[in-house]
């Protein structure tokens, strides 16, 4: 780290003459920006205008003593973070420390060694300088997260239209289509188009959500809410995707389970949960959502019979850490989605937890309180 003297401001506090005027040469001679005082009672009010990097400050004055110099330093937010060196012929243990407690970084016996003075001035200073490195780079961090936040959010919304627009065209299609007017060939790419739709649709609204959640511009707006006809609407509307792969999706739930939470941010929960059970399912096989109404609580679980996780992948999830891999038929994902729903069932007051076999499936299940 660079260290130059002249970017440093010191201010020398001493009621005796000769003392400052010695102590002024050997700092102007290495390069730093000197002020002086001789009353102690003037040294807050120049700190607040001249703002010294460090104050070497003489513990006994007549007017104001050191000690009541710097409390009154420390008390203001303005001028509690220049450095303090004590200068006093009070060399005992006992005076040290109380240095200590009045806010000095350091202290120098009188009558002072040159050599000592200057490297412990030096001391302060580079951590003076490394603080300010430190700021001035958190700074510039937070300056670029907000700018990605700010990117993430204007892509999101500026892609989500038309996107949309272009899903629910290649879903109609798909519907309208069959293969015996299109062909089989026609068929089978406008589905692969379709599924690319949806897919990337999913991605983005992870993505605009997510970015909202990490810049503190998602609000949780609770209310009393069933979630049976939720689980039913995501069931209808990942049916086609389903049978493309010939999974069944099957449904177990009371005749209603009201909840107390965020009714959007559990259909985004729901959603991306279905989408990776269909994305890690084997052919024919099913997928089970159940809904079980407790006493104080609805908890939710949906279960495949895929590949399940490998115990590093499992380990990952369980550190909260983004996962992608790819599914039964190499389908790809952002590793976003979990990391999602984990954050919105937390928002929601509730408990996330999972439980994976590799090569037999896994189950994701999250329970909601009815009260908060």
């Amino acid at each position: 780290m660079d260290y130059n003297s002249s970017d440093f401001k010191i201010l020398v506090v001493d009621d005796i003459d000769s003392n400052i005027l010695l102590l002024k040469i050997i700092l102007e001679k290495e390069g730093y920006v000197v002020e002086t005082t001789n009353k102690g009672a003037e040294v807050y009010e120049i700190a607040k205008v001249s703002r010294p990097d460090l104050i070497l400050l003489d513990v006994m004055m007549p007017d104001m003593g050191g000690y009541e110099v710097a409390d009154k330093l420390k008390s203001d937010s303005a001028t509690d973070s220049i450095s303090i060196i004590f200068i006093t012929a009070l060399t005992g243990s006992k005076n040290i420390i109380n240095g200590f407690r009045h806010g000095g970084n350091d202290y120098v016996s009188k009558p002072f060694n040159k050599d000592e003075l200057l490297i412990k001035i030096k001391h302060q200073l580079s951590l003076k300088k490394a603080t300010r490195i430190i700021e001035e780079e958190n700074i510039k961090l937070q300056n670029t997260i907000r700018m990605r936040d700010t990117m993430y959010s204007v892509i999101a919304h500026d892609l989500r239209s038309p996107l949309g627009s272009l899903k629910m065209t290649l879903n109609m299609l798909s519907m309208l289509l069959p293969v015996d007017k299109i062909g089989e060939e026609m068929s089978t790419m406008l589905n692969d188009a379709n599924k690319t739709a949806e897919d990337l649709f999913g991605l983005l609204d992870n993505l605009l959500k997510w970015t909202k959640s990490l810049t503190g511009k998602l609000n949780v707006a609770f209310n009393n809410s069933d979630i049976v006809p939720v689980v039913l609407g995501i069931k209808q509307i990942f049916d086609i995707a389903a049978k493309q792969k010939d999974i069944e999706i099957k449904v177990t739930t009371p005749a209603s389970a009201v909840a107390y939470m965020d009714i959007d941010m559990i259909n985004t929960v729901l959603r991306n949960l279905v989408s990776n059970a269909i994305k890690f399912s084997n052919h024919n096989t099913e997928i089970e959502i159940t809904v079980t109404d407790n006493s104080d609580s609805v908890k939710l679980c949906i279960k495949d019979h895929g590949i399940g996780m490998t115990d590093d992948i499992r380990q990952k999830l369980i550190d909260e850490i983004s996962v992608t891999t790819f599914g039964t038929d190499n389908e790809d994902g952002s590793g976003l989605g979990l990391l999602l729903c984990r954050d919105f069932i937390k928002k929601n007051n509730g408990e996330f937890s999972f439980m994976t076999i590799e090569g037999e499936g896994s189950e994701f299940c999250f329970e909601l309180k009815k009260h908060i």
